[in-house]
């Protein structure tokens, strides 16, 4: 048996999310039901990060299991022709049995985008938040700085039974503007349910005026959800990457 890596793209408007539920159509659903169709057999990924319904994906990771033989770089050339066209496979790999996409010590990194202008522009409403009035951009930069670091972020989080660790790493931050529209990305070690969509509404509010940039360093301090601010919508997120490092650096070495 033959364990292979998917790097997987996809819009995520028409999807309601990536974990398979019965409530509607997920990515992972899509997914599943190509490689059955491919292989010929039932076929269950497994995903490195359940995305929300509405949110994108640029590198989201998935695994599967499979005897047969065509060559693991092939497999995205073939799933590629029997997936809906907002989802993409980028990249197709073997790797070892015991990879797992969530167990294993990961660096994500995330994009929020807010379009900033005095009218929305419909083309873009699928991705990104809207915000007519003036936003403090080197405000929201300074507050997104307070963020570096292992902090327990719990006052970002929605409440998860499942869930008692809430202390993570934020290794980079950044903030800037193109044009009317406002980038903020963060690279950490991993993300509470909502923390990313938590930070980006917390950061809209810091750029409207309605908290000064290090009332972010109390929000932490609280370790209380209310503190914080609103959960931005899910359009405006995208997944954009999920590394490996250590097993990255692992396998190099063999």
């Amino acid at each position: 048996m033959r364990r292979i890596k998917l790097t997987v793209a996809y819009d995520g408007t028409n999807y309601c999310g990536w974990q398979v539920q019965p409530n509607g159509m997920t990515v992972q659903e899509a997914l599943n039901d190509a490689l059955s169709d491919l292989f010929g057999c039932q076929v269950n990924t497994i995903g490195a990060s359940r995305t929300d319904a509405g949110v994108h994906a640029l590198g989201n990771v998935a695994v599967f299991d499979t005897d047969a033989r065509m060559p693991a770089d092939k497999v995205a050339f073939a799933l590629n022709t029997r997936l809906p066209e907002d989802i993409r496979i980028q990249k197709s790999e073997e790797v070892p049995p015991e990879f797992h996409p969530r167990f294993t010590s990961t660096v994500k990194t995330y994009e929020y985008c807010i379009l900033n202008r005095t009218f929305c522009d419909p083309t873009r409403r699928l991705y990104a938040a809207f915000w007519y009035g003036r936003l403090d951009v080197e405000a929201m930069r300074e507050a997104a700085g307070y963020l570096v670091g292992t902090h327990d972020f719990k006052s970002f989080a929605t409440e998860n039974p499942d869930v008692t660790d809430t202390v993570r790493t934020i290794y980079e931050t950044r903030v800037w503007k193109e044009n009317d529209m406002i980038h903020f990305r963060i690279t950490g070690n991993g993300f509470l349910y909502n923390m990313v969509r938590i930070i980006a509404g917390t950061l809209l509010e810091v750029g409207k005026g309605s908290y000064s940039p290090d009332a972010v360093r109390e929000i932490l301090k609280a370790r209380d959800r209310t503190k914080a601010g609103p959960t931005a919508r899910p359009q405006g997120l995208t997944l954009l990457e999920i590394r490996y490092p250590e097993w990255e650096e692992e396998n190099r070495r063999k």
